[in-house]
């Protein structure tokens, strides 16, 4: 967390791509799903009596919906978690060596990829690590592509940010150091005056 007791925005990214990466995943499982569960319940109940041709509907979108839930949610957690691995190993790469390239995706995808794979022992941990790569390389290219787009890279960003921080701390840390000054002066004008009167009386 920032001074302002904020997330870092690259946690916050995580997080969105996260969620992102859930949401398609359901889609990309449960909407085939939904559509061939509902088309093979029609195929089989054609011997079957309803009560109404709404009845025989909603009984198709009931199949059709547990489908839609069940696969969508193998799909949902698989690829979100796919991509919050790869997110986060590519962020920690690029904040650590502070430059985003395609490398870090590219060990990313692998990284990933051989984890997601290593159940399957030495063949499936070499073949995971080559497709993640694979996938890491153009998402990475995307992603560089489009932070090009938007102007700013997240480094440049951080950095900038870094920077105007520091400035600010540095202008406070100054005015801090004027006031202080001005007040030494006071203090010191002060303590001069009772003594220029004690030597007038003197003299």
């Amino acid at each position: 967390r920032s001074d302002r007791r904020e997330l870092p925005e690259e946690t916050v990214n995580i997080a969105k791509s996260a969620f992102t990466g859930g949401l398609l995943g359901w889609l990309y499982g449960g909407v085939p799903a939904f559509h061939r569960a509902r088309r093979d319940f029609i195929e089989r109940s054609h011997g079957e009596l309803f009560q109404s041709r709404v009845d025989a509907v909603q009984s198709a979108q009931h199949a059709g919906l547990r489908s839609f839930i069940r696969y969508g949610w193998r799909w949902s957690w698989r690829v979100a978690t796919f991509v919050t691995i790869f997110n986060t190993v590519s962020t920690g790469l690029s904040v650590y060596r502070n430059k985003t390239t395609i490398s870090n995706f590219a060990a990313a995808g692998a990284f990933t990829g051989a984890l997601f794979r290593m159940h399957l022992g030495l063949q499936g941990l070499v073949g995971g690590s080559v497709f993640g790569t694979a996938c890491g390389i153009p998402a990475g290219g995307l992603l560089m592509v489009m932070q090009r787009v938007a102007g700013e890279t997240l480094q440049e960003k951080r950095n900038r940010e870094r920077r105007e921080l520091y400035e600010q701390e540095l202008a406070e840390w100054h005015s801090r150091l004027s006031v202080t000054e001005v007040l030494g002066q006071t203090e010191s004008n002060a303590d001069e005056g009772p003594q220029m009167e004690e030597t007038a009386r003197e003299s």
